[in-house]
């Protein structure tokens, strides 16, 4: 039986510098004067009709992501953030994490976002390397990456995350275990680290870099894994790695198949209506303008989940998590009995591609590098 799992917020932010040619997210170049205080409105707006729809639920997290959320001033998020408090509480020890570009860094910036009740930076370094940083169109260099770092430290960030990417174009292993290093040095609680791929609509899709070939991905892959293991960190997602008890709660509850509001600019959400048995996912216009012309005004894009695909659209999201999932949960999260998948989980659990211990399912090694693979076995 369907029950309410935790509501979190993601906050889109559209606009960026300058679009990376390796990009494919809701983002687009400032091309005139940005309409922050505009923007703001609107995201208000947003929120309380989508708060509405869900019933008006505690939010477990926050996530502020983009496009470059760091071009904004303190004051607009201080706007949207009390906004929200005065629909709803914030817990004590609630997760409240902003993107940041370390190209956009400024350290009082940084300070007066952490007096807002903003408590976990993610900096999108992508690489230490400056030729590497050009030929990905970053508009940072690594000496921008460390003072950001350091803005953050000094305005009261315990708690960050450095995006870094491997199999970067030209990049042999050497450097890819170099950038690794690096980050791992800054001592940060949380390391996102992942694979550069080519996406469709893309500058790098139409005029390919060369990068590195399978072999040496893959190589490169699993020493960067076991040499984060040696640094402390426990790989607990695909991409993923934190020091103890300090994984991304708003991560997790993607995860985990919980719910979550998607407000601005593209925003997806994803939300459990337990009186009509059904599970929804909500989609926002993806152009900037038409968003602010037209949001409020028109309804919102709305899909149900078909009873049929839940178990799928399930483990997408719960084999990617390391602790994976209990029976309980998934009959909790779909509203279906776990015989639902029962037979394909023994199946795939004699085949040792999945793992049960302590009542918990999740991908085995051999099933965690094959998780593609893996998932396909229950379309």
């Amino acid at each position: 039986m369907l029950e309410l799992p935790p509501l979190s917020l993601y906050i889109h932010i559209p606009w960026c510098v300058k679009k990376c040619p390796y990009c494919d997210f809701n983002s687009h170049e400032i091309q005139t004067n940005l309409p922050e205080q505009e923007y703001v409105e609107i995201l208000c707006q947003d929120f309380d009709r989508d708060f509405e729809f869900c019933g008006g639920r505690p939010i477990h997290s926050i996530f502020i992501g983009g496009g470059t959320p760091s071009l904004f001033q303190a004051k607009s998020f201080e706007k949207i953030l009390r906004h929200i408090q005065s629909k709803t509480h914030f817990s004590k020890d609630m997760e409240v994490t902003l993107e940041a570009n370390p190209g956009t860094a400024e350290a009082r910036k940084f300070a007066a976002y952490r007096s807002l009740g903003i408590n976990r930076l993610s900096l999108g370094i992508q690489s230490f390397d400056d030729k590497q940083l050009q030929k990905l169109g970053r508009i940072h260099t690594s000496d921008e990456s460390r003072r950001a770092i350091d803005f953050a430290r000094k305005a009261g960030f315990d708690n960050f995350n450095l995006d870094l990417m491997h199999g970067l174009p030209e990049q042999d292993m050497e450097a890819a275990l170099a950038d690794l290093q690096t980050a791992i040095d800054f001592e940060p609680l949380h390391i996102s680290w992942y694979q550069l791929t080519i996406e469709p609509n893309t500058v790098f899709y139409v005029r390919p870099p060369s990068l590195p070939v399978e072999s040496i991905l893959d190589k490169m892959e699993q020493t960067g894994i076991a040499l984060l293991e040696q640094s402390g960190f426990q790989r607990y997602e695909v991409s993923a790695y934190s020091t103890a008890d300090r994984q991304s709660q708003h991560n997790l509850n993607y995860w985990e198949f919980g719910d979550y509001l998607g407000i601005g600019a593209g925003a997806h959400g994803k939300i459990t209506l337990v009186e009509s048995n059904a599970i929804v996912r909500t989609q926002k216009h993806r152009q900037p303008n038409h968003y602010m012309r037209n949001s409020i005004h028109t309804e919102r894009r709305v899909q149900d989940i078909a009873v049929a695909d839940r178990p799928l659209e399930f483990l997408l999201n719960a084999l990617r998590s390391r602790r994976g999932f209990t029976e309980s949960l998934f009959e909790t999260r779909t509203g279906l009995p776990f015989s639902a998948i029962g037979k394909k989980v023994e199946y795939l659990v004699s085949n040792e591609l999945l793992q049960k211990n302590g009542g918990r399912i999740s991908a085995s090694d051999k099933g965690y590098r094959l998780l593609n693979s893996l998932l396909q076995e229950f379309l």
